[in-house]
Order: structure tokens, then C-alpha cells, then sequence
């Protein structure tokens, strides 16, 4: 196969590390892949060395005649059988540029909710007309676009977007005494940029349920965690002095080794959290809710904990049980470990995009 990719490379390095592992996985698997993007010369290295041809082109707004142009050359070039865009600026600028050209556009979703019929900007995106297929990071995102788009949802299709086990081994736990946190006290981590989907307020009210474990620590990493409410849910809980603010941080890889639990409160709209995957491979038990697809990927009290949603006391109540059978949280460790060596490692990941493109392409013959 020959795929195009449109894509965007702006975070840090740990963020778009499994997308880049699919882009250069498939290259390896024998398939001419190309991406367009902007990135940094690191990321150029591990494409070009991967057999990844790069292309200077990282669409910059929603509709970009610049950008549509780019594309559209490099499709009259190519005899390209894929066209893949992964978000909100690439899917229209890639839809219009298809248009006349025989290579099926497949687009990423990786949030549940806010797709809508009726709603105009819908059409530049997922639910665009020129769009053959939709890869969908969660069978809870998979259902929410099957609910939307037309008459293509049987090429809707969930491919869980897999880590590498090596990528863990050679992390080194952050020191936390930068926050006055010692060793022996036991601290959870919110790693998110703060949203009210996000369910910090949640974090912060199970907080205060937490506030009697004399050395627990909660370590708020991401930005807009000083602003209203959190704020004022922080003086009131009783723990002020025990919960951190850390801003946005490029090491949060290392935070999360170093923390005891990793918990993700979220309300709403959570597709499979990358920080919950992160915490698999890295070696770290997590707290999550019902929200999203992390409970497709965690048995509630084998490999992990399960909560409801706005539920503050359930968090608090695992929290405290992760604290109290460390050997419980050792043995959800090593099952989440063997899982991203397994079901969702990136190899099987790229084997799930080659199927389904090969599918793609086969409904024409």
C-alpha cells in the first residue's frame, strides 16, 4: 500500500510517540508511507530511519488553501491508496483535497461526544462526505460515531492505539522532594489539563476524604489547575499543603513512576486516556471511571480500579486500599505490563491498521 498521512507532531515527545511507532511500523511492514507534518529533527530521524518519507506540511487552520494545494500535489504525484488525517485541521483540508482522487480517506476520532448531525462544522470532519472509514481509539468511541455518520458505519472501526513495553524500561522515577514529598509517603497523580470533563473538582472532593492519611500526596500535573474552582476546593480540603500544582510538565512519564497511583476522574468525553496506557507500561496502578474506553482495557480489581463517575468517595475508597495491599497493586502492575506486551502493543496495533486499510482498498475490487 502506499498511505499518505496528515498529521501533527506539536507536543512533547511522549504524546505522539505511539502515533509515530504506527506511521514507521507500517513502513517497516513493507508499505510506502509518507507523512505530512511539522516536526522536530528527532522525529525526522526516527521516520526517515523507519523508511518514512516526511513532508514539511502540518496544516495550520481548519481550511487552508495552502494546505489542500500540498496535498493534492502530492496525490497527482502518487498513486496513493490511503489518505489518513488525524485531527481537527487535517480531516477538512484532506477531505477537500481527496475530492477527484481515488485514494480512500480514512480520519481519527479519539473523543466520545460532541459529534453531531446538526451541527454544520461536523461536515468538515468526521462526518465530511468524501470520508470512506473512521479509526476509533475505543469500542465507546466506536459506538458514539456509529450513531452519527451515515451510511458508512460498518467502516467505522476501533484500533487501540498501542505502547511499547521498551519504551518503560529505562525511565527513571522523578525525585519528588521538589515538592517536599518523601519516601515513605504515598502520592496519586492527575496528569490532564484542566477541563470540567476532566473531573479534577471530583480528584480534589476525594481529596478531602483522603485528608486523614497523614502522608498522602496528590500531584496535580497540567495547566489551569490554580484557576477557579480548583483552587478554592484545594484550601478547603484540608490537605492544602499536600496537594501540588506542577503546571505542564515534559516529564510526566517520570512523575507517574514515581507516584503509587495514577487516578483519571473524568466525567465525560475520554476516548482511551494516554495516560492510562502510559501508567500500564511504566508500572504504575491506576484509578479510573467508567467514562471513555479505559474500562475496555482494565478488569476492575485485577489490573486496575473502576469507578463510577462524580463519585469522590469511591476514589477515595481505592486510593486507600491501593495504599493499605501494596501486593494487590504489584499484581496489577505485572498484568498491565504483560498487556501491553500483547493485545495492546504498538505491533499489534500496526497488524489492526493493516487489515483494515487492506479492507478499505479491497471494496473496490
Amino acid at each position: 500500500m502506499r498511505i499518505l498521512v496528515v498529521t501533527s507532531s506539536k507536543a512533547a515527545a511522549n504524546s505522539f510517540r505511539p502515533e509515530t511507532e504506527i506511521f514507521c511500523g507500517l513502513a517497516k511492514a513493507g508499505h510506502q508511507v509518507t507523512v505530512m507534518t511539522r516536526t522536530s529533527p528527532e522525529q525526522v530521524s526516527t521516520y526517515v530511519e523507519a523508511g518514512v518519507t516526511v513532508i514539511d506540511g502540518e496544516p495550520k487552520k481548519k481550511v487552508c488553501i495552502e494546505s489542500i494545494k500540498k496535498i493534492r500535489t502530492e496525490l497527482s504525484k502518487y498513486n496513493y491508496d490511503i489518505v489518513y488525517a488525524t485531527n481537527s485541521k487535517a480531516i477538512p483540508n484532506a477531505g477537500f483535497a481527496c475530492i477527484g482522487f481515488k485514494a480512500k480517506l480514512v480520519v481519527y476520532r479519539g473523543t466520545t461526544g460532541g459529534l453531531y448531525r446538526h451541527d454544520p462544522s461536523a461536515y468538515l470532519t468526521i462526518l465530511h462526505p468524501r470520508v470512506n472509514g473512521v479509526v476509533c481509539v475505543s469500542n465507546a468511541v466506536k459506538d458514539d460515531v456509529s450513531l452519527r455518520v451515515w451510511g458508512n458505519n460498518r467502516n467505522v472501526e476501533t484500533i487501540y492505539k498501542g505502547h511499547n513495553i521498551e519504551w518503560y524500561q529505562d525511565i527513571q522515577a522523578a525525585n519528588l522532594s521538589e515538592f517536599g514529598i518523601k519516601t515513605g509517603d504515598f502520592t496519586a497523580i492527575c496528569a490532564v489539563n484542566a477541563r470540567p470533563s476532566k473531573g479534577i473538582t471530583v480528584m480534589l472532593e476525594a481529596a478531602k476524604e483522603l485528608a486523614r492519611m497523614n502522608n498522602f500526596h496528590l500531584l496535580l500535573v497540567g495547566k489551569n489547575m490554580d484557576e477557579s474552582p480548583y483552587k478554592e476546593l484545594i484550601a478547603d480540603s484540608g490537605m492544602q499543603e499536600r496537594i501540588h500544582l506542577t503546571g505542564y510538565r515534559y516529564d510526566v512519564p517520570e512523575l507517574v513512576k514515581a507516584c503509587n497511583v495514577l487516578v483519571q476522574p473524568s466525567i465525560s468525553g475520554e476516548g482511551l486516556p494516554r495516560a492510562v496506557m502510559e501508567s500500564m507500561g511504566i508500572g504504575t496502578p491506576v484509578v479510573i471511571t467508567t467514562t471513555g474506553g479505559g474500562k475496555e482495557i482494565i478488569e476492575d480489581g485485577k489490573s486496575g480500579f473502576i469507578v463510577p463517575i462524580k463519585s469522590p468517595k469511591a476514589i477515595a475508597l481505592k486510593v486507600q486500599e491501593l495504599a493499605n495491599k501494596p501486593e494487590l497493586a504489584k499484581k496489577m502492575v505485572d498484568i498491565n505490563q504483560q498487556k501491553i506486551k500483547g493485545d495492546l502493543s504498538s505491533t499489534a496495533t500496526v497488524d489492526n491498521y493493516i487489515r483494515y486499510f487492506q479492507s478499505l482498498i479491497a471494496e473496490d475490487k
